[in-house]
Formats: C-alpha cells, sequence, structure tokens
C-alpha cells in the first residue's frame, strides 16, 4: 500500500472513532483493498467489523443482495449495481458507513460503452447515498491503487462531516 492509502486509512480510522461510527466495504476491482487498508490501522476492530469481496456476479447477489435481473440488464460495472451493493453491505455489516466499487481494471474486459479504467463507486453515510463513475488511467494495479484512494477519500471526506450534521 502506498504512504497515501496508509495516511488515509489512518485519518479515517481517527475520524470514525471520534463519530462512534462504523466502516464496511463491499469490493469487486479492488479485490479487498479497501478493507486491507482500513485493518492496517491498529485498533480498526473498533470501526470496521467485516467488509465483502464480491467479485462474482453470485457473490453479489448471495452476500450484497444484488437483483440477478439487474446484474443481467444493467452488467456489474454500473450505478446500479454499485448501489444496490452499497445498500447491502451497510445493512449487512449494520454500518454507518459504506463504500462499494465496481470496474474493469484491465488489461482486458473493457468494452467501447466501459473501456478498461471504468469504475463506478457510491457510497453511504447517514446522509444518504452518493455514486459516481472515474475512468482511470494505467495498468490493472494502478487503476486498482486509484480505486481504493477514491474510496477512502471520499469516506474520510463524509466522515468528517459527521460532528457537523
Amino acid at each position: 500500500m502506498s504512504k497515501t492509502i496508509n495516511s488515509l486509512a489512518e485519518t479515517l480510522g481517527n475520524a470514525l472513532s471520534q463519530c462512534d461510527a462504523k466502516v464496511t466495504a463491499a469490493e469487486s476491482c479492488t479485490g479487498g483493498g479497501v478493507a486491507h487498508a482500513i485493518t492496517g490501522v491498529a485498533g480498526s476492530s473498533k470501526w470496521f467489523d467485516c467488509g465483502f469481496v464480491t467479485y462474482a456476479n453470485s457473490a453479489k447477489q448471495a452476500m450484497l443482495g444484488v437483483p440477478q435481473e439487474m446484474l443481467a440488464s444493467q452488467g456489474a460495472v454500473s450505478e446500479a449495481v454499485v448501489r444496490s451493493m452499497v445498500a447491502g453491505a451497510a445493512v449487512a455489516a449494520d454500518a454507518d458507513y459504506a463504500v462499494a466499487i465496481s470496474g474493469i481494471a484491465g488489461p482486458g474486459g473493457g468494452t467501447e460503452d466501459k473501456p478498461v479504467g471504468t469504475v463506478w463507486f457510491a457510497w453511504h453515510s447517514p446522509a444518504g447515498v452518493k455514486a459516481k463513475k472515474y475512468l482511470l488511467a494505467g495498468d490493472r494495479a494502478a487503476v486498482r491503487e486509484q480505486a481504493i484512494e477514491i474510496s477512502l477519500q471520499e469516506l474520510l471526506h463524509q466522515v468528517t462531516g459527521c460532528n457537523t450534521v
């Protein structure tokens, strides 16, 4: 993990502790990287109980309740699916905050509509759900690392505001 990711995870943990809140992650293309970063912080069991690596569509269905019809019609890399993933993860983990990530890290798997580097994110917080698509550059490792960093940055942004609501 990069120093930036480690620093973000540590800062996120401190913010979650101050808010007495829990976080979870539902990951596809990052393969557990967000959970790895979070649990790399000493004391993370105070704010992180579990995460979900749902690489296959069948896992998204079984673990997070993503409807098969949605996966078939929208594809795993879509706003609808990450919104469903993040909702399922937040409920399953009883978490205040959650992130879901689904994308095409490459080198293959891209299409004209969804090229390699396309990554959809959704974040759940007490304020609601936010989703955003990114087109990330670089090889597989670079796409995955950027996705982990983006996930943590936005979680931190949302958690930092917990005391101002």
